[in-house]
């Protein structure tokens, strides 16, 4: 053979590596995204089954929340794994609405596959979702209704919507409702609710209607020794971020004691520098202290002869929290605390709620930090109505902040499906697929609304576009009664914000996924001996 005519093969990637190309590449992670959202779909609505959860220790975890169910599940493949961080946004931005953003993240990418088989480019069909979602949140602000952000019952129907999904607790909503009300309303400034400021402490016994509001901090410690008071009344309070101790020398350092005097003295001089920090905290008119850090048992002893009650590796956020309930300053050096930097609270006292000893820092003046002491017959139920409360938290929150609503039960949802089916009509290129498309997609919420709700989901999405074509826009599926009505006038409210990040997220992941269509798998990333493509 003529060398010059002769081609050697060219190796770009080293050996090892494997590549999905083209279609291949895009239905492979157009599947992934479907089984992502497949999976959590049956937890939507006020019907929605759980899942429980087992790893490899046998640690169980039966929830119906689709962040919670996302994170516990060891996703391997890349695109699963974006899907799953839609769920992710959802919670830190809103905090809830995770199972409905990936909903329609998977039906988007389902509608796109029919597309992808008409042979309409990706590029057009992103395009097309991109003007879609835009029209929607369009739509969704024009239909969604001022409030009033102080109407605490109207509140209420909030915090209970986002709590029906965790069905077996629905009986105990409304008083669950009423707490955290209370508490955001309490915490709310400008406009504005901090969820942090709100701290949710569990503890296995007694029911659920047991739970209630504590206007302080709650604290899973003790005092640090039997002969500290357990209750103190007019608490001043001191939070400490440093030790209560003799601190050591940060370079290895060798002390000689050569004698028993100096031994004693050296003794002496500890004790008096302990006693020093003891008599500083007295000096300021503190009677409680909280520690970031440890207390040396001399300092704890000197402390309760005082009777000045005290706790310590109290965690950081416990301390912040501390600090907004009782108006006091975190203080890094006891040498330089004053009066004013401590904090106020009515009552401080050690009490045994299920057999543990817990600080309760109670009747603040104006406090901006409140618990909700949960209660619940076993670990699950406990964990359960957590992730409960704090969907409804964020829900009230994003209402606060937003002051907007729109009708639940998938009348949103059906509101800007139809208007999108009208937009579509005015697009003159294949964009026009893709709008229709997004438009199709947006039905999957109330279609699994009514699934999961035992309900027929043609019969209930044909009567709820008759509805919408009347002019009735916040008609939505009641899957308690088994009918469309009302949803505004029902009490089954949902947040603007939620439907408005849903859809942003969804149509985001779904375009990004979708422009992919190349994926380079690098043998050294593979667990088993012989590299592959990464799998659910």
């Amino acid at each position: 053979m003529d060398q010059k005519n002769s081609v050697q093969p060219i190796l770009i990637l080293p050996e090892g590596y494997t590549r999905q190309v083209g279609k291949d590449a895009q239905r492979s992670n157009i599947l992934a995204g479907k089984i992502v959202a497949e999976t959590i779909r049956t937890t939507l609505g006020p019907k929605g089954m759980d899942k429980m959860l087992v790893d490899s220790l046998g640690d169980v975890v039966v929830t119906n929340d689709g962040v919670t169910i996302l994170k516990e599940m060891e996703i391997e493949n890349p695109a699963a794994k974006m899907m799953a961080e839609i769920a992710k946004t959802q919670e830190e931005e809103v905090g809830d609405g995770t199972t409905t953003a990936v909903v329609i993240a998977g039906e988007l990418l389902k509608e796109a596959e029919k597309l992808l088989d008409q042979n309409v480019h990706p590029t057009i069909i992103a395009n097309g979702y991109k003007i879609a979602a835009m029209k929607a949140i369009e739509k969704l602000e024009k239909v969604s209704e001022k409030i009033d952000i102080k109407d605490k019952e109207l509140l209420k129907k909030i915090a209970q919507t986002a709590m029906t999904g965790k069905g077996a607790y629905v009986s105990y909503a409304e008083k669950l409702a009423e707490l955290i009300v209370d508490a955001i309303l309490k915490v709310e400034e400008n406009g504005h609710v901090s969820r942090d400021a709100i701290k949710i402490e569990k503890k296995m016994g007694n029911g659920v209607e047991d739970s209630k509001l504590i206007e302080g901090v709650t604290i899973d410690k003790e005092r640090v020794h039997p002969d500290m008071p357990s209750k103190v009344e007019n608490a001043k309070i001191l939070l400490l971020e440093s030790s209560l101790e003799v601190k050591e020398t940060e370079r290895d350092a060798q002390i000689r004691v050569e004698t028993p005097d100096q031994l004693q003295a050296f003794m002496e001089q500890e004790e008096k520098m302990i006693k020093e920090m003891v008599n500083k905290i007295e000096s300021v008119g503190a009677n409680v202290v909280f520690c970031q850090k440890g207390i040396d048992d001399l300092a704890q002893y000197y402390l309760s002869k005082k009777g000045i009650f005290a706790v310590r590796r109290v965690t950081k956020s416990d301390v912040e929290k501390l600090a907004k309930a009782t108006g006091g300053k975190v203080v890094t050096n006891v040498k330089e605390v004053t009066e004013k930097d401590l904090g106020f609270a009515g009552l401080v006292e050690e009490r045994k709620i299920a057999g543990d000893s817990m600080v309760f820092v109670e009747k603040c003046k104006n406090p901006k930090a409140l618990t909700i002491l949960l209660r619940g017959g076993t670990e699950h139920v406990v964990d359960e109505i957590e992730r409960a409360l704090t969907d409804a938290i964020g829900d009230i929150s994003a209402v606060i902040e937003n002051g907007r609503i729109v009708g639940g039960g998938g009348a949103a949802e059906i509101e800007a499906s139809e208007e999108l089916r009208k937009f579509a009509k005015s697009l003159g290129g294949r964009e026009q697929l893709a709008v229709n498309a997004f438009a199709n997609a947006l039905e999957i919420i109330p279609k699994t609304l009514a699934e999961n709700g035992g309900l027929d989901p043609i019969d209930m999405l044909v009567s709820l576009k008759s509805e919408h074509a009347k002019g009735n826009k916040n008609y939505g599926i009641n899957v308690e009664d088994g009918k469309v009505e009302d949803m505004v006038k029902k009490g089954i409210l949902e947040p603007l914000k939620i439907k408005t990040q849903a859809l942003k997220s969804a149509s985001e992941v779904a375009t990004m996924i979708l422009r992919i269509d190349d994926v380079i798998a690098a043998g050294k990333l593979s667990k088993g001996p012989s590299p592959q493509m990464p799998e659910m």
